[in-house]
């Protein structure tokens, strides 16, 4: 069974106050001994636990490391990653009719998506632990946040892909940021497979979600909007609605709540309800949540045009389920037709960004129409990565061409 408590005395095996322990067993381990991703003795997920957790007071500076007292490292391999804006958007907030509506833009990080606050983490853990090649699994985001962090640092990353499925932009940044690429005949959770066993044959370090320490650089999200919602409204948000694939971002928000009650900065009741939204072809979390379960079951065969959220297999389930179901949130699976309309809504708003992170207001519309998100309630939405990720998306979302001639009269005539 999950057991995501943080309370407890610190471990032998801790290292400067911090160590990994195993949501299942409760094993304990030393954080930067070895390269581990999964719990030795009965290969649960591992997450990253300290001797203190601080209150937002500790806090200073900008970005990512802002947080740094919260993180495992003191200092990443940073490309001043974080500090992204929270949005009004009022076409979305007419639609949806509730109290407060943001939009948090992770698109706005340097390689345009969310990814990166946790390869400025994971990537400098690499840097500590000695490892001489980086790797994952990726619909695309990662990979080029990978590529991106790993040529910062100067250690060589490969990227597994699965051919035919990935947004060109995407493979564009891994390629230039000089990552070896390699197309999997597969799908995402495929790549996965092989490059999860290519690290356990120490070919290479595991930078996916599976990997506890690129999550700590992934709660900096709930912080920031934390901090930028109270800012802006005075409040924090009673809902935040974001897109799950692996559900990386679900389990980080959740420990960033769960660290900031150890703290005594927040109580439980106080946490924001997590939401989670998924694509209608790609929707196992969404299942086991209408179900009540604990665990997501493998789908074999996903499709969807939001391209980042395209997976069947969440590894981050264990850790993501507990935190919808803790914070008395939910999950809804959309239609790409209504990623698409959203997408297009968040556009009028001036806010660009790919179709898996229109996943998050597509959601709040659903749930509102069924009644599940009241009037009354303050929500964040959160979006994962920029339009530029996927310009074919963006481009069939958008409007026509119109040829004209080159004189003005013909232009108005098109007019």
């Amino acid at each position: 069974m999950t057991d995501l408590s943080l309370a407890g005395e610190t471990p032998a095996c801790a290292t400067d106050g911090v160590w990994l322990a195993c949501v299942e067993c409760g094993g304990t381990l030393a954080p930067f001994a070895d390269v581990v991703y999964r719990c030795p003795e009965c290969s649960g997920l591992l997450e990253a636990r300290y001797a203190d957790y601080p209150g937002f007071e500790a806090f200073s500076g900008r970005g990512v490391w802002r947080y740094a007292d919260a993180l495992p490292v003191d200092a990443g391999v940073s490309v001043q990653e974080g500090d992204t804006p929270l949005y009004e958007a009022p076409d979305v907030a007419a639609a949806a009719g509730v109290a407060d509506v943001r939009v948090k833009h992770e698109g706005m990080n340097p390689t345009g998506s969310f990814k990166d606050r946790g390869m400025t983490v994971g990537v400098r853990v690499a840097e500590r632990l000695g490892v001489d090649r980086l790797a994952c699994a990726s619909t695309g985001n990662t990979s080029a946040a990978l590529a991106a962090y790993g040529g910062r640092a100067d250690t060589p990353v490969l990227v597994l892909l699965p051919a035919g499925k990935v947004a060109a932009g995407k493979i564009a940044q891994a390629a230039l940021h000089g990552a070896r690429i390699c197309e999997v005949d597969g799908n995402f959770d495929d790549c996965l497979d092989v490059v999860a066993e290519l690290a356990a044959r120490g070919e290479a370090y595991l930078l996916n979600s599976l990997n506890p320490f690129r999550l700590e650089g992934q709660k900096t999200i709930a912080f920031e909007i934390l901090e930028q919602s109270r800012t802006a409204t005075g409040e924090w948000p009673d809902r935040i609605v974001l897109p799950v694939g692996n559900a990386g971002n679900t389990a980080a928000l959740y420990k960033a709540f769960r660290e900031l009650v150890a703290a005594g900065a927040m109580t439980d009741d106080e946490m924001p309800a997590l939401t989670g939204v998924q694509a209608a072809g790609a929707a196992p979390m969404v299942e086991a949540v209408e179900a009540g379960r604990g665990r997501t079951e493998r789908w074999t065969d996903v499709e969807t045009r939001a391209t980042a959220i395209r997976i069947g297999n969440p590894v981050n389930a264990p850790k993501a389920l507990p935190g919808v179901y803790e914070t008395g949130g939910t999950a809804v699976a959309v239609s790409d037709d209504r990623i698409t309309d959203a997408q297009r809504m968040l556009a009028g708003d001036g806010i660009g960004v790919e179709p898996a992170s229109a996943a998050s207001v597509a959601g709040l519309l659903a749930l509102r129409e069924r009644g599940e998100i009241s009037a009354d309630e303050r929500v964040v939405c959160l979006t994962t990565g920029h339009l530029l990720k996927d310009p074919a998306a963006a481009a069939a979302a958008g409007g026509d061409t119109t040829p004209v001639p080159a004189d003005a009269d013909g232009v108005l005539d098109a007019l």
